[in-house]
């Protein structure tokens, strides 16, 4: 028993490790010897043809700045439309939209009166698009001038499916946990930008703004939760390329509130298993680039909370004969107490960084436990309410 749990202890330690450093390291060695990067010139005169859709539901606050963000572009009026469904919204979004479509020739407006759920009303408006390349985007995120012609410039590429944005984030405050989700986010855009760069097997597009080629769109399942990852692997299964583009920037508020943040992780721990569900074939080794990057960036971090829980199990079986396993306990039962102490100094208007690193990252972990849940007790809708805006 104690080889075994021995055995157990360190599968969990290497498991957490090669997640969270490891595996963003051997991107990093390899795509230092290979430092050709992709290049994507534009080719004006030749754009193709974009379909903006839009799904907005009680979106008041942001969706005429968003819409004037996209008019504001570069890219040739004549080669984009904006479709927008309001998911039965209560509050004044319908009425915001329906005077800019009165403005915009090319705004076309579809009004729900049942709510669909984001990837309900994408896919409904997908069937009324007339371009060849779809950018999905949400009412919060913010356009540049550049911005549709750097997500379009890579499609130039037969073999890439789908192209990602670069996000930028807005609204930092000390006393929450934005400066701890952007340097969890700009870790995680690093990593898809090597995947995509060294392999095209990006592990998923910032679902707030990314581009897809029209006969790649596969209609997303009536109860999926995370349209975005499943589009990709979508597209990565079909033999195809899903890149990112950092030049192609966009903005957004970073999340703030860790009440708020966590309820947006749940729903979206939740839709990672189903999604694994829907590809764990993509974890053969017939696609060893999309098989390695699939297991290490995600797979092994979904399972992350299982990961500790064992390895706290085994340590506690481990502590009573080693000295050396009952001081590795303690201090694991330690860091377990930071999130505590870190609530208790920002009661004291205290903000410790390492401490909310920490409280972060359990915070994620809590996530995707209460996530797996949700999962195997079944998911019957994929409605839900957006994060609060402007935090």
């Amino acid at each position: 028993m104690i080889l075994a749990a021995n055995i157990l202890f360190w599968i969990c330690v290497v498991a957490v490790f090669h997640s969270y450093v490891l595996f963003p390291v051997i991107l990093r060695i390899i795509g230092a010897l290979h430092k050709q990067r992709p290049a994507y010139p534009d080719h004006p005169g030749n754009e193709p043809m974009i379909s903006i859709l839009l799904s907005a539901y009680n979106e008041e606050d942001v969706i005429e700045e968003k819409i004037r963000s996209v008019y504001h572009t570069r890219y040739p009026a004549d080669r984009f439309e904006i479709l927008i469904g309001s998911d039965n919204s209560t509050d004044s979004t319908a009425e915001i939209i329906g005077r800019l479509a009165g403005e915009f020739a090319s705004l076309r407006f579809f009004k729900f009166d049942i709510r669909q759920g984001k990837p309900g009303v994408i896919n409904k408006l997908v069937k009324e698009a007339c371009g060849e390349i779809l950018v999905l985007t949400d009412a919060n995120v913010i356009f540049d001038e550049e911005t549709l012609s750097r997500i379009a410039a890579p499609f130039v590429d037969r073999s890439i499916g789908l192209v990602d944005t670069q996000m930028i984030n807005l609204g930092m405050k000390r006393e929450g946990i934005s400066f701890q989700e952007k340097a969890y986010i700009s870790r995680e855009v690093s990593i898809k930008y090597l995947e995509s760069r060294l392999w095209g097997v990006m592990m998923g597009p910032f679902g707030g703004c990314f581009a897809i080629r029209r006969e790649l769109f596969d209609p997303v399942p009536d109860n999926f939760l995370v349209d975005d990852f499943y589009l990709n692997m979508k597209v990565l299964e079909s033999g195809y390329k899903a890149v990112n583009n950092p030049e192609a920037r966009v903005y957004e508020d970073v999340s703030n509130e860790l009440s708020i943040e966590l309820k947006r992780k749940i729903r979206i721990a939740t839709g990672n298993f189903q999604n694994l569900k829907r590809f764990r074939k993509l974890l053969w080794p017939s696609k060893p680039a999309l098989a390695f990057c699939f297991l290490s960036h995600k797979v092994l971090r979904w399972l992350g909370p299982a990961f500790l829980l064992l390895a706290l199990l085994a340590l506690g079986y481990l502590a009573v004969p080693s000295v050396f396993y009952r001081a590795l306990l303690f201090v694991y039962l330690g860091v377990l107490l930071m999130p505590a102490l870190d609530y208790l100094f920002k009661k004291l208007n205290l903000h410790i960084k390492i401490l909310r690193f920490i409280t972060h990252f359990f915070g994620m972990n809590l996530a995707l436990s209460i996530g797996l849940v949700r999962y195997l007790k079944g998911v019957k809708t994929n409605v839900w309410q957006p994060t609060k805006r402007h935090q």
